[in-house]
């Protein structure tokens, strides 16, 4: 009932952009369609291993570890996209496929390209400063005749601020997955058409190997296994109004760390360097080391963040110049029902910024909706009040109403 009401009052307050909003979603609806039909027209695409296929995380949960869909990429990390409930294990080697059969001549063709997949993200958040930001993502995945894949992705987002003219934003880009050996190479070419604002070029490249060797069970969980990744991204920061207002881009790359050190003990560790337009640079890092008890879990995280030089009155963004965040988290996870698994989880700890240390809390909470055997639904909510802006003597708190669509063909 809570949820059905705040969606009303969004609806409500932002009815003159429903017309906008469902010609845009028709023109770019079109553009996937299209690029499509294009893609199943086209010769077959070649790599340089294409004997073997990638494998996504969602595709491990039914063989290997039960996690989370994979997430887009986030551009510009903050304490609350760190939320460790999003960082998922890396894809890991598929096992040694049967060789089949070569096929007669009578055999029917294999299409060059095959929907596999349409992901939708979607977000709400809001904070206690008059700051609102709405993500609605659609993403279509391709599986290609050599294994490798390719996606479309567009949607509609819009940012609202005190003191700024509200911002609709239309993201079009187009990736690539694929593998090389062991290693995993995926990239991102696109870009993103504001209402009232130059149009801006967005990209992301990420490369991923195992360290060491995945170890498996014989019931298929993963016991043991360390991937290292190196990402790379650009495009603009979609914190706020503000900062698109002052058109802020950056450049951000760094490795990530996953070590499965045991079946029910894992660390995740992820570091980046950002560079911005207006001068300005950053190091970020992240840590967080979990234990699982059955259908609890215990962990410890830690963020830490620092700028060059704090530009937020004059460029809009939160660029603290030393800023950590340290927590425990108590967790629980489990089925509901046969069509409905949830978990629920609470982070305390500290916040210092400035040199001044504040009690530092995030409740979250997730529901994963099995509607059919192809077809399942993520809906959560969460409330933090780590900072992600200056906000002086003030208290900060921050809601933030989040999910995914998957459809599987």
């Amino acid at each position: 009932m809570a949820d059905s009401f705040i969606v009303y009052l969004f609806i409500s307050q932002h009815r003159s952009y429903t017309g906008l909003i469902w010609r845009c979603l028709q023109v770019q609806l079109g553009v996937i369609c299209s690029v499509g039909i294009w893609t199943f027209s086209e010769a077959k695409l070649h790599a340089a291993q294409a004997h073997q296929i990638w494998k996504s995380p969602s595709e491990l949960t039914e063989g290997v570890t039960k996690i989370n869909p994979e997430s887009t990429p986030i551009l510009m990390a903050a304490p609350e996209n760190f939320n460790p409930d999003l960082q998922l294990p890396p894809a890991l080697p598929e096992p040694p496929q049967n060789s089949s059969p070569p096929k007669t001549s009578t055999e029917p063709r294999t299409p060059d390209a095959v929907l596999e997949s349409i992901d939708t993200d979607y977000s709400y958040e809001t904070d206690n400063f008059g700051q609102t930001n709405f993500f609605f993502e659609p993403t279509a995945q391709f599986r290609l005749s050599n294994g490798n894949k390719i996606f479309f992705k567009t949607g509609f987002n819009f940012f609202e601020q005190r003191g700024v003219e509200s911002i609709t934003n239309f993201p079009l880009q187009v990736g690539w997955q694929g593998k090389i050996g062991q290693v995993t190479l995926q990239t991102a070419a696109g870009v993103d058409v504001f209402n009232r604002l130059p149009t801006a070029i967005n990209l992301n490249a990420k490369v991923e190997a195992p360290i060491s060797p995945p170890q498996v069970s014989s019931s298929g969980q993963l016991l043991s296994v360390v991937v290292l990744s190196g990402n790379l991204e650009q495009g603009p920061y979609k914190s706020n109004a503000r900062t698109l207002e002052n058109q802020i881009t950056a450049w951000r790359f760094g490795p990530d760390l996953y070590w499965q050190i045991d079946r029910k003990t894992s660390f995740f560790s992820s570091l980046r360097l950002g560079s911005y337009n207006d001068g300005n640079s950053e190091v970020q890092s992240f840590s967080r080391l979990e234990r699982k008890f059955g259908q609890f879990s215990l962990a410890a995280n830690l963020f830490s963040w620092s700028f060059d030089r704090d530009l937020e009155r004059t460029s809009g963004y939160f660029s603290p110049p030393d800023f950590l965040v340290y927590n425990a988290e108590v967790a629980w996870e489990g089925d509901i029902a046969n069509f409905l698994r949830c978990r629920l989880a609470a982070n305390l700890g500290q916040q210092r910024l400035k040199g001044e240390f504040d009690n530092a809390h995030t409740y979250q909470t997730r529901c994963t909706v099995k509607v059919s055997p192809n077809i399942e639904a993520d809906l959560g909510y969460s409330f933090s009040n780590v900072r992600n802006q200056e906000t002086g003597g003030s208290a900060y708190g921050g809601n933030s109403l989040t999910g995914q669509l998957r459809v599987r063909f």
